[in-house]
């Protein structure tokens, strides 16, 4: 048996040298495309797509002396009547310097930490007188204020950032404007003179038109300087601001359609009869002029 075992060994080891080990290593092996070059990695299963880029806008605001629910809400393109449900405010007049108020509806972003604050209440909104038999609604009122970029801008707190060229939307937020009136254009949009809008003259009584369809969110005297206001929200990008109207003839919360007359020239909280019309993208002002067809 020994002899055995030995000339089995024997004839194992002439096997390796002269062959080779029977264990094999196999090569490594690299997948090629067609082209002869390594083909790409594939990515893995749990990979996500990249997030769509934010539009700027903060989730949360803090606020600050001199601000109203409106001017917080304009400021940054949204309807305060929304703003205050997200932020539980029962009484859209009243809000405290220091307090932070989400910008999107809850569930949307993780809640900030609250900064608390001396219990001041903020400028109120106010009510506005009664509107006329046609049921205008012409409150909540905001504090009045000189018109300035100081005045509008700063109401919000926000500072004031380079002007950037508008641009039309794509998709869902793209907006076919129109022109609010005929007439003649007296000032153009100049950030750095504080003309956050365009300036058409008309006449007394002249019919004011919806630049584009979208929803009602303020009817009424907002802020000193523009005189009996209608803001209409188009889509989550844009809102478009009419000014200086004699009458208002539709309501907060109502639709509207392009073209559809939603007030009547007028001269309030100016010298002469026009129209103070903005366009704004995330609630600050851009240049109509870049998006309005050809006159």
């Amino acid at each position: 048996m020994p002899r055995l075992v030995l000339t089995l060994g024997v004839l194992c080891l002439a096997a390796v040298l002269a062959g080779g080990c029977s264990v094999r290593h196999p090569a490594p092996v690299s997948e090629r495309g067609s082209n002869g070059k390594p083909a790409a990695a594939k990515p893995s299963a749990s990979a996500k797509p990249a997030p769509r880029p934010a539009d700027g806008r903060p989730d949360f605001y803090t606020v600050r002396k001199g601000d109203t629910l409106f001017s917080i809400a304009l400021d940054h393109g949204l309807d305060y009547r929304e703003l205050a449900q997200w932020n539980g405010i029962s009484d859209p007049g009243v809000i405290r310097i220091g307090q932070q108020l989400r910008l999107t509806p809850p569930g949307t972003v993780t809640a900030a930490p609250y900064r608390g604050a001396p219990g001041v209440q903020g400028k109120p909104i106010g009510e506005a007188p009664a509107a006329a038999a046609s049921g205008v609604k012409s409150q909540p009122r905001a504090v009045r204020a000189p018109y300035s970029d100081q005045a509008y801008a700063q109401m919000s707190g926000a500072k004031p950032e380079p002007s950037t060229p508008a641009r039309q939307e794509e998709g869902e937020d793209a907006v076919a404007w129109a022109w609010p009136v005929s007439g003649k254009v007296i000032s153009a949009f100049n950030e750095s003179a504080n003309l956050k809008g365009i300036a058409i003259a008309g006449k007394l009584g002249q019919p004011v038109l919806a630049s584009a369809p979208g929803r009602v969110i303020f009817s009424g005297t907002g802020i000193r300087g523009f005189g009996k206001l209608i803001v209409i929200k188009h889509n989550n990008t844009f809102l478009s601001v009419y000014a200086h109207n004699n009458e208002l003839l539709v309501k907060e919360g109502q639709s509207v359609n392009k073209g559809q007359r939603i007030a009547e020239m007028g001269s309030t909280d100016t010298d002469q009869v026009k129209l103070h019309f903005e366009i704004r993208r995330y609630g600050k002002p851009v240049d109509p002029a870049k998006l309005l067809p050809p006159a």
